[in-house]
């Protein structure tokens, strides 16, 4: 409390000096409807003070003045004021707080401001009495020299220390109603709640593009590299096949690792509505069923593909796809062996995805690495099925998404 009790007083002081411009306003006004003149350096009637706070309510719905509010209780009473999230506008729930509050400061502080003015100075005047040694008119009354004026200092010291009292419980009182009333209203926390959730889910999205992409060219490119360099003497052509897969893996992955590290910009988010990067030019599309030839060329390995018509797959359902047979090709060619079967075709009101290889399950085992979760969270949030295990001597990774969302 001691620690305290300066910062909090000038939180007291500070709503006095606001609430000196109210009151000066109130004193000329009543001078002006009585007739006579006002006297704006002495703006302490009661009267006037009562009648301003209205006005103080009035002006704090409407004034910004949360964010100076909140600086002072966190800064200066030492309140623990959860910072409110921007919002484009403000509700009324938060203007009728944040009024409440600003009135509140301003009237307490104002007392405070008050008595400190008048306290402050009577209380050193009744001290240096004592050693004055002749009568001095004090509040209306002569104090003579000897004990008398000695009474009128343990006088002024007993009333400074009620002022200390009574500013300490009034910084006491701010510092608990804060952050009630200018902390968030339980819409803000609510919409804070909602955009941390949103952002979790873009992270958690992009850490799967990221393996997705960024980890199935890595294993072409070591793949294709190991390769090249045994049959770099024996079989020229053979190499440069390999080198040139790797080119195309390695460009793709900075192309998807640049638009992931674009996502993570602090301003793209307003900028990702119109389909532009920060620095104004188009983003390059993700990758869709349609870029499949160019997956399994870059890839370097045996593929046979069994492709069916796709051009009637949703763009959504198309990206997601592309990403999980990514993710399959890529455990296919890190984990097994011999050639890779990929099939992909529309049944129904359906799209069938599968991958397999054999060899794989000697390595994976009952698996269900990294990868496959990534794969089991897109295939969910789609509403599909998934099924990925040994088959056969082999490894399997079969998928099922709806075209269409369920009614």
């Amino acid at each position: 409390m001691r620690r305290n009790l300066p910062r909090r007083w000038a939180c007291l002081i500070l709503g006095g000096a606001l609430l000196m411009p109210y009151m000066m306003a109130g004193v000329l006004v009543a001078g002006m409807w009585h007739g006579g003149a006002a006297d704006l350096l002495m703006p302490v009637q009661v009267g006037v003070f009562v009648a301003v706070l209205p006005v103080v309510a009035l002006t704090g719905l409407f004034l910004p003045v949360r964010g100076l509010e909140v600086n002072a209780a966190q800064g200066l009473l030492g309140a623990r004021v959860e910072t409110p999230p921007r919002q484009a506008r403000r509700s009324w729930q938060e203007r009728r707080r944040t009024a409440a509050w600003f009135t509140l400061h301003l009237a307490v502080g104002g007392v405070v401001s008050g008595f400190t003015l008048a306290v402050v100075p009577f209380t050193a005047f009744t001290l240096v009495l004592p050693f004055l040694g002749e009568p001095m008119p004090v509040l209306g009354v002569t104090a003579e020299p000897g004990w008398p004026s000695v009474l009128w200092s343990v006088a002024g010291v007993t009333a400074l220390a009620l002022l200390v009292a009574v500013a300490a419980g009034a910084g006491a009182l701010l510092a608990a109603l804060a952050s009630p009333l200018l902390g968030p209203t339980p819409a803000e926390r609510l919409a804070a709640a909602e955009e941390h959730a949103r952002t979790l889910a873009e992270r958690n999205r992009l850490a799967r593009e990221l393996h997705d992409s960024v980890g199935h060219a890595l294993s072409v490119v070591t793949l294709q590299a190991a390769a090249a360099g045994r049959v770099l003497d024996r079989d020229p052509a053979t190499a440069r096949t390999a080198l040139a897969a790797i080119e195309q893996s390695a460009r793709a992955a900075l192309e998807d690792l640049d638009h992931v590290l674009g996502v993570l910009r602090e301003d793209v988010r307003g900028q990702d509505r119109r389909g532009e990067d920060p620095d104004g030019g188009r983003r390059a599309p993700q990758a869709t069923l349609a870029d499949l030839g160019k997956l399994v060329a870059a890839s370097g390995a045996e593929v046979r593909q069994e492709v069916g018509d796709l051009s009637g797959v949703p763009a959504v359902v198309s990206r997601e796809a592309y990403r999980i047979l990514q993710e399959a090709l890529t455990n296919a060619i890190k984990h097994g062996h011999g050639p890779v079967r990929l099939a992909a075709a529309v049944q129904g009101d359906d799209l069938r995805l599968e991958v397999s290889n054999p060899g794989a399950a000697r390595r994976r085992g009952g698996g269900g690495g990294r990868g496959v979760r990534g794969m089991r969270e897109r295939v969910r949030l789609l509403r599909g099925d998934l099924r990925a295990g040994p088959d056969e001597g082999g490894w399997t990774v079969s998928v099922r998404l709806p075209l269409r969302s369920s009614p």
